[in-house]
Parts: C-alpha cells; structure tokens; sequence
C-alpha cells in the first residue's frame, strides 16, 4: 500500500527528528560525561524517550500506514504536529550548539 502525501510529509519531519535528537543526544551525553548534572541528565533522558517515539512514528507510518488512510484531516494533522516537533527541536538545537 502506497503511502499518501501527508503520511510521506509525516515520515520525513520524523527522520528530521531523528536526526535532530540524536545530535542532542550526544551534546548532552558529552556534557553530562563532563558535568554530571541531574538537569542535562534530564535532557538526555528527554532525548532519549523522544528518539524512541520518533522511530517507532516511522515504523508504524510504514506498517500501519491503514491506520490514517480513511481520514486525510488526520493525516494533515499528524503532518502538522510532526512538523511542529521538528521546529521546537530545531530551535532547541540551534541554543544547544550556541
């Protein structure tokens, strides 16, 4: 079953956050190997949990893909808030690397 466009739109605003949390995950790791502070402990633990839903997103936007495929305004909406992430990310990765 081919995926529809919003669905592809969704997959890639995750992928992007994949990536995103994976390079602040490894910030923060850095940092918490160097400080041991409980609040970066928080962010990497915050990354972690986030990378996790992210790649089972992609997993289910290709098995599952039946799950959005009656309804286009849910499929704009799960686009939309994918891409709302990955702006929130992107902007919480441009002051993590300041």
């Amino acid at each position: 079953m081919a995926m529809s466009t919003w669905i592809t739109v969704a997959t890639a605003f995750a992928g992007l956050n994949v990536l995103l949390l994976a390079t602040l995950g490894f910030v923060w790791l850095r940092n918490y190997r160097t400080f041991g502070t409980p609040l970066i402990l928080g962010l990497l633990a915050f990354a972690a949990v986030m990378l996790v839903q992210n790649l089972a997103s992609i997993y289910f936007f290709f098995s599952m893909g039946m799950l959005y495929s009656g309804s286009p305004t849910a499929q704009q909406f799960v686009a939309g808030l994918r891409g709302l992430e990955f702006l929130a990310l992107l902007f919480l990765t441009y002051v993590t690397m300041q």
